[in-house]
This record gives structure tokens, sequence and C-alpha cells, in this order.
């Protein structure tokens, strides 16, 4: 198949990827085309690797900060804030993995309200006066 015009505008550029995508969104069939320029000389499947986990991280890092946390509707002007707050959600959706919880929206959900299941998620361990004194 002969590349279209635009792809001079990628010297170097080796591949040209269309992955074609089915399925359901919003309830409604999806059908998609997503085109991909690369400068790797490889195999189709090595190819299809690449995007399938450039997706991965896509859907597993940056729609999580994106969507469930609001990330980008925060307006946060101060480099400190920034930078603090983002340390704040990767620590969260690191917690909420490694205690097994891979929909984060779920995990936030389900730790809301709940102090003393968010202590425990963190490693927080209740001292042992203060266990005796509550019984």
């Amino acid at each position: 198949m002969p590349a279209p015009e635009w792809v001079e505008q990628w010297p170097g550029s080796a591949t040209i990827i269309a992955v074609r995508s089915h399925g359901i969104r919003g309830g409604k069939p999806t059908d998609e085309t997503r085109y991909y320029v690369s400068s790797l000389r490889t195999g189709a499947k090595a190819l299809l690797r690449h995007v399938r986990d450039r997706w991965s991280i896509e859907n597993s890092w940056h729609w999580v900060r994106d969507v469930p946390l609001r990330e980008d509707g925060h307006r946060y002007w101060e480099n400190n804030g920034v930078q603090i707050l983002a340390t704040l959600r990767s620590l969260a959706i690191n917690a909420l993995r490694l205690d097994g919880i891979w929909s984060i929206t779920e995990g936030i959900a389900a730790l809301a309200h709940d102090i003393k299941g968010l202590l425990r998620l963190l490693g927080w361990r209740e001292p042992a006066a203060a266990a005796r004194l509550s019984r």
C-alpha cells in the first residue's frame, strides 16, 4: 500500500501502521481505524505489541489521572502545589493497585469515608497502647 502524502512530515519513518478496532462505547458499536507512524523496522506482531503497550500505559495511568482523579480539571499555579498533588495522586494509584484494586474509581468510592481502611491501605497500624484503650 503506498504511503499517504502526510507521512513526508516525519523524516526517517519506516512504517505506517493501521490498527482497526471494534467494540462498544456508550452502548453503541464502534469501528475505528487508528494510524501510527514508526521508525522501527520490524514485523507486524512486534509493531502491534508496541501499539498495545502504548495504549496500556494510556489506559492504566494517564486516563486514570485525567478522568477519576480529574487532574486536568485542577488549576494550580504554584510549582510546589502541582508537584505535591501529582505525587499524592501517584501514591493513591499505586497504593490501590498494590492492594489489588485496579478500578481506581471503585477504590476511591470504597475508601472515601473509611478512614481506618485508608490508613490500613497506607500501612498505618494502630499503636498498641491506643488499641488497649479502645477495648
